[in-house]
């Protein structure tokens, strides 16, 4: 739902509803049936187990709905993101790798997948670079280029390529990234 979620909207009209709770999260069915929900189904949602449902919604409508304030904070606790983007799962032949964030010294866009550059090797994941830059320390790690997000701990130096343009040299890669005009005022003091 753009705009709001699940949990808003039971919040919102809790006390004047029956609820029914469709979610992934499966460690809160008691805490729902506890707190008199109407039921919980689990994603993907059989169409037996949903007809179910409302049948159990249709005997319920004769009484008034219940107060499921605990039930949606503990919901909203638990479905509220991470500060902020620790590890990466990348995918090597057949088995599936888990990469710190602190150890990728660049981030650079190609085609429709980003490149993960660590000392290590290169990784590709499939999240594009604007929405992985929400998902990064912004105290960390610094959009360069439209192609580009360095580790801040990363960068040996910054220098002037022939055409005044400054560019990035990587501490423990021998690899230099470009910085655009658009992100060269984090670098105004060269």
């Amino acid at each position: 739902m753009p705009g709001t979620s699940g949990l808003d909207v039971a919040r919102h009209i809790a006390g004047r509803c029956h609820v029914v709770f469709v979610t992934a999260h499966e460690q809160y069915a008691l805490r729902a049936f506890e707190s008199a929900a109407v039921d919980y189904l689990l994603k993907p949602v059989d169409g037996e187990r949903l007809a179910a449902t409302v049948d159990r919604l249709k005997a319920r409508l004769a009484k008034a709905p219940p107060d499921l304030a605990a039930l949606l904070e503990a919901l909203a606790e638990r479905s509220r993101p991470a500060e902020h983007l620790e590890w990466l799962t990348v995918q090597r032949r057949q088995d599936v790798v888990l990469v710190p964030v602190e150890e990728v010294e660049v981030f650079e866009a190609s085609d429709k997948y980003t490149l993960a550059i660590t000392r290590d090797g290169e990784w590709v994941i499939r999240t594009p670079l604007k929405d992985l830059e929400t998902q990064l320390d912004p105290a960390r790690f610094w959009r360069v280029h439209r192609n580009a997000i360095v580790r801040v701990e990363a960068i040996a130096r910054v220098s002037r390529d022939g055409t005044g343009r400054a560019v990035v040299h990587l501490r423990r890669l021998d690899r230099k990234v470009a910085v655009s005009r658009a992100h060269a005022h984090r670098f105004k003091a060269l």
